[in-house]
């Protein structure tokens, strides 16, 4: 990162950070709960709508259930429609919503 940035971007960009290192290291917990704490803490932020995806994609490595994913693709299109990670997560859509997003 460079530059400034407001400390609740900060703190949600730490947050990132830290649950791609346990991501990384197959932590899915660990990275889970490094997810929800930017979801639930920085709600609105830039990196929200990124540490939601990751959240849900960390929850399906820990538990095989893909139904997170399309509660969380509904979740991104409703609160961060204009996102990348909304776009990403479309796919988890069914098929009538995806065309929509």
């Amino acid at each position: 990162m460079e530059g400034y940035l407001p400390r609740k971007e900060f703190a949600a960009q730490v947050g990132l950070g830290l649950g791609r290192i346990a991501f990384m290291h197959k932590n899915w917990a660990q990275a889970e709960d490094h997810y929800n704490n930017v979801v639930g803490q920085c709600a609105d932020t830039v990196s929200a709508a990124e540490a939601l995806y990751w959240s849900a994609v960390s929850y399906y490595k820990k538990t095989n259930d893909h139904t997170v994913l399309g509660r969380a693709a509904q979740e991104l299109a409703q609160k961060y429609p204009y996102s990348i990670w909304a776009k990403k997560g479309s796919v988890w859509l069914p098929a009538q919503q995806s065309k929509t997003a």
